[in-house]
């Protein structure tokens, strides 16, 4: 593949690679021991969720200014870290079974780990071709579907044989990897400071909340751009339900015996189809265009999620993830390669800011409903029923706004060009 003889996107790639796998396996296998040790107490499954969302509430404001006014290199490695500290005092706590505390660090662990996001995407934008960007989202989208083919699976082995502490190690190992890789990169100072350097000194209230505005403001005055991103508000509550559905379905409905190995088979047809799907995603977004493959896909998702609701059988529910996933892939490459071309260098770092507010607010809200009505007042399959009817509800409001903002946007640059 062409984009990978580009050294730095190679490293920045890698040192993602490592950092999710090690996450992946590390949060999997904690949410084995906490449905283990407190199998009557579903909710504290879903607070591990909230300690991963709800951080960004916090630090929202910041994440985006710090990566467009300081070195987005030094921000991305620090992260790292700051992370593999946090995680010795991870293991340091479960080992002694203080609870209270391994939720507080997962909580801050969290919080950190949003300034890795906007900054990494940054630096991405910066050192690839305009015409590399929807490859690369393609690209980042079958290596989700691997951590979906395998990532459970990973977190079941990791928990059997090495227990919640050796794969804690592994998540520690993992983010440490990560940092090495990235300080490794020899990244141009144009892209780690677009917009000059800010001395720490010089960061106050007023500049935050001036860029924040200015990131905002970016936004409402670009109506396309606006438009995609207001979609994700429920994203981010579809996130938050799917964040617990593979767990809850199997564990209370469709395999409570064996739930950890048929959580693990979700999550290997739901791979799958991420991988069939983004092995196509790119030519789809080329051939048909960005636009009209984001609302045929959340259409179509929409309608596989009220369908994965109504199955009593579990391989057909496994044919409708399979199928959910192939369709899901391409979505997320339109989406991620159409920001890239969308939004200037300059204002990545704060409009990339504003993403993870709005999806991971609504993420945490979706999550504490579950938490307080699942499974007192609601079954599974009224989860799946709510997801269907919001992807519904977006895909017909991208079907109504979408093409008629494309066409405007042509017509701009067409007169812009003569």
């Amino acid at each position: 593949m062409g984009i990978f003889k580009n050294k730095l996107f190679r490293k920045l790639f890698f040192a993602s690679f490592t950092s999710q796998m090690g996450s992946t396996i590390g949060n999997m296998a904690f949410a084995f021991y906490l449905l283990d040790h407190f199998s009557k107490q579903p909710y504290f499954a879903t607070l591990a969720e909230l300690m991963y969302s709800l951080p960004i509430v916090l630090v929202f404001f910041l994440v985006g200014v710090a990566a467009d006014r300081f070195d987005r290199k030094k921000i991305a490695e620090n992260s790292d870290w700051i992370r593999v500290i946090l995680t010795a005092a991870l293991f340091a706590f479960i080992h002694f079974h203080l609870l209270i505390l391994v939720f507080a660090v997962l909580f801050i662990r969290s919080a950190v780990s949003k300034f890795f996001a906007p900054a990494e995407m940054s630096i991405l934008q910066g050192v690839l071709d305009k015409d590399q960007y929807m490859q690369a989202s393609g690209l980042n989208q079958t290596v989700m579907g691997l951590f979906m083919l395998f990532g459970v699976g990973l977190g079941a082995l990791s928990y059997h044989y090495f227990g919640v502490s050796g794969s804690i190690i592994i998540d520690g190992i993992s983010f440490m990897v990560s940092a090495i890789l990235i300080r490794s990169c020899h990244i141009s100072q144009d892209v780690r400071l677009p917009n000059g350097k800010t001395k720490v000194k010089e960061l106050n209230i007023k500049l935050v909340l001036t860029d924040f505005k200015a990131g905002l403001e970016y936004i409402l005055k670009n109506k396309l751009l606006l438009t995609i991103i207001s979609g994700f508000l429920i994203f981010g509550l579809i996130n938050g339900g799917f964040s617990v559905l593979p767990l809850f379905t199997m564990k209370y409905k469709l395999a409570p015996e064996h739930y950890k190995q048929f959580a693990a088979y979700f999550s290997i047809f739901l791979g799958i189809g991420f991988i069939i799907g983004s092995s196509i995603g790119s030519t789809l977004v080329e051939k048909f265009k960005a636009y009209r493959v984001l609302i045929s896909g959340v259409l179509l998702t929409g309608g596989m999620c009220i369908l994965a609701g109504a199955m009593t059988n579990v391989w057909w529910f496994y044919a409708v993830i399979l199928a959910m996933g192939i369709i899901l892939a391409p979505v997320n490459v339109a989406l991620s390669g159409w920001m890239n071309e969308l939004v200037d260098p300059k204002f990545m770092g704060r409009v990339s800011g504003w993403l993870d507010p709005l999806m991971m607010t609504s993420h945490s809200a979706a999550l504490a409903i579950i938490a307080v009505i699942f499974p007192a007042l609601i079954k599974v399959d009224s989860i799946y029923n709510a997801i269907g009817i919001l992807m519904l509800v977006v895909g017909t409001y991208y079907l109504i706004i979408l093409p008629l903002l494309v066409r405007k946007e042509k017509k701009v640059q067409i007169k812009f060009e003569m």
